[in-house]
């Protein structure tokens, strides 16, 4: 089923991006739940499965998460990065009639039959946060870098073409057409349900653990949200190439790790993606290997593409790359 999102004006202006810790959460228990996911996610599954068999809760978190998803597990964030303490209480504060009706389509069972929240949410906050804290929280500085460095991408487009470029570059199954926002279905992609945004606007939360789909709030209480693929997830679970062993005591592990990354032109975001830290603290970094003659940098548009130099190549051990610089224009 296609969903069409309807645009006011007073909602097209409230379009903003936020990252959710708890709907990575839920995306990546549906993961090890067996429920949808992609291949390039199995490097962390492999680790992850294990640390799920002790959870208690598992039969209710299977009962929610393996099937349709309730809305209540997404609520939308209220900031562009909240705690995932922020986003439980969220949870817990879901509006009863809200659960009942959600909780009765996902189990099939009637509204009036449904548990009273007070029953169910206070015991699925505590797993969820179990979860994070076992499965996720190890590797949320890297899952954070590239969500942070998305939305800067997106920003950037937004602010050069406006809402119609940004949502014409976020998924293939993502259109604009002429004031309504469609995503498209692919099982009934003829069959269309509307959803008015109202003066509420449009949330925007890039994901790591639903990539390669978009995803969109069937049933929003106010705001209406969407989870699109993040740029950058097929390389969250490589391992970086080491960086010579000499390099890190002198100029720190990360700068290293810069260096060796950067024998190809690469871009702030791609470099936050590789090393899982923030784009500014790439810059940061950068700024200080281009005043030592380590790091070029070439601007084209609002993009940077930044390349060792060849006095790096030396200090890297690599062999200096003369046709690299040519074909670059570095």
């Amino acid at each position: 089923m296609a969903v069409g999102i309807r645009f006011t004006a007073a909602s097209v202006a409230r379009v903003r991006f936020a990252v959710s810790p708890l709907g990575e959460t839920v995306l990546a228990l549906r993961i090890l739940l067996g429920t949808g996911g992609h291949a390039v996610h199995r490097p962390w599954a492999r680790g992850a499965l294990p640390l799920l068999a002790g959870e208690p809760e598992l039969p209710l978190l299977r009962a929610l998460i393996a099937g349709p998803l309730p809305s209540f597990l997404f609520p939308v964030p209220r900031e562009r990065m909240p705690s995932m303490a922020t986003e439980l209480e969220l949870l817990r504060a879901t509006e009863e009639a809200f659960f009942r009706r959600e909780y009765g389509a996902v189990l099939g069972v009637p509204e009036e039959e449904a548990p009273a929240p007070a029953a169910v949410l206070p015991r699925l906050a505590e797993a969820l946060q179990r979860c994070h804290e076992r499965l996720i929280a190890p590797h949320w500085r890297r899952i954070r870098a590239v969500l942070e460095a998305d939305v800067g991408r997106r920003a950037l487009t937004l602010v050069d073409g406006g809402v119609q470029a940004l949502f014409a570059e976020l998924h293939r199954d993502i259109a604009w057409d002429d004031g309504q926002l469609v995503v498209h279905g692919r099982r009934t992609p003829h069959s269309v349900r509307t959803v008015d945004a109202g003066g509420h606007g449009l949330v925007l939360l890039p994901s790591v653990f639903n990539w390669p789909h978009v995803g969109v709030d069937k049933s929003p209480v106010t705001t209406a949200s969407i989870r699109y693929p993040a740029v950058g997830v097929g390389l969250l679970w490589e391992d970086p190439p080491p960086a010579p062993t000499g390099l890190a005591p002198v100029l720190g592990h990360t700068r290293a790790a810069l260096l060796t990354a950067l024998a190809e032109p690469l871009t702030t975001t791609d470099l936050a993606g590789r090393l899982g830290i923030t784009p500014s603290a790439v810059s940061q970094h950068l700024g200080a290997l281009r005043g030592a003659g380590l790091v070029a940098t070439q601007r084209r548009g609002r993009t940077a593409l930044h390349l060792r130099t060849e006095r790096a190549d030396h200090l890297v051990g690599a062999p200096a790359a003369v046709s690299r610089t040519s074909s670059t224009g570095m």
